[in-house]
């Protein structure tokens, strides 16, 4: 069976790290790549194992390949300091890796927001290439948003991951003040327009309303993201 390394960057991540690198210890190895925590993130991801290398932030996608090309196995899952591996998908990643049929696969996440797991606002099931073979799968060099690009035919698995996204409403303006500052793209005209589209998109026609008040919220935040990302 091919070897598994798992790959996760962090920062000031000590109130989900715990949960994050025991969901993936089942790894033949736990690579955390920190930009500079100013909390106990690195000695709780010491004290479990992991091999920790401190690294300047970079941006999300150079910073996520730096953690790739730090493994020493070829079959890489990278994994997000607010994210879990299921049992359930642990065994199929493991099944997997007895004969792969692809250069890397989909994983499905289900987001959790505000203390509940959401299914609709377009949220799930928010597949991205997380298991691939890294002599044929790289990272896009985006600040934010970025992806893995994959030389090679990729597969999908069956089970789904966790993503602790957003624990109450603060850390959701926060986040999303900051990703907008990263991924800003000058335009007054699609600053008017694209926040009432988002909204839109994603209460009715992704059928946020299903998801209560958490829906409503999750559009309006986002349409506000979406104002802030074109008028900065």
């Amino acid at each position: 069976m091919n070897k598994l390394s798992v790959a996760i960057i962090t920062k000031n991540s000590k109130k989900s790290i715990e949960k994050c690198v025991s969901s993936a210890l089942f790894a033949d190895e736990v690579i955390v790549v920190d930009s500079g925590s100013k909390d106990n993130t690195v000695q709780i991801c010491k004290n479990m194992g992991c091999k920790v290398i401190k690294k300047e932030w970079m941006g999300f996608g150079k910073q996520k390949q730096f953690a790739v090309n730090s493994c020493k196995n070829d079959w890489i899952f990278v994994l997000d300091s607010d994210e879990v591996i299921t049992d359930k998908l642990q065994f199929e990643i493991l099944s997997v890796l007895k004969s792969p049929k692809y250069k890397g696969y989909k994983v499905a996440r289900l987001n959790y927001f505000f203390g509940k797991p959401l299914y609709h606002c377009g949220l799930y099931p928010d597949y991205t290439i997380r298991l691939f073979d890294k002599n044929f799968g790289t990272f896009s060099s985006d600040k934010v948003h970025e992806k893995v690009r994959i030389n090679g035919k990729v597969g999908t698995l069956k089970h789904h991951m966790l993503h602790f996204a957003y624990n109450n409403i603060e850390e959701f303006i926060e986040k999303q003040n900051r990703y907008s500052s990263l991924n800003a793209k000058q335009n007054r005209l699609k600053a008017i327009i694209n926040p009432y589209w988002t909204f839109f998109k994603i209460f009715i026609i992704k059928k946020g309303f299903l998801e209560g008040w958490r829906g409503f919220v999750i559009a309006k935040l986002y349409a506000q993201y979406t104002f802030w990302k074109y008028i900065k």
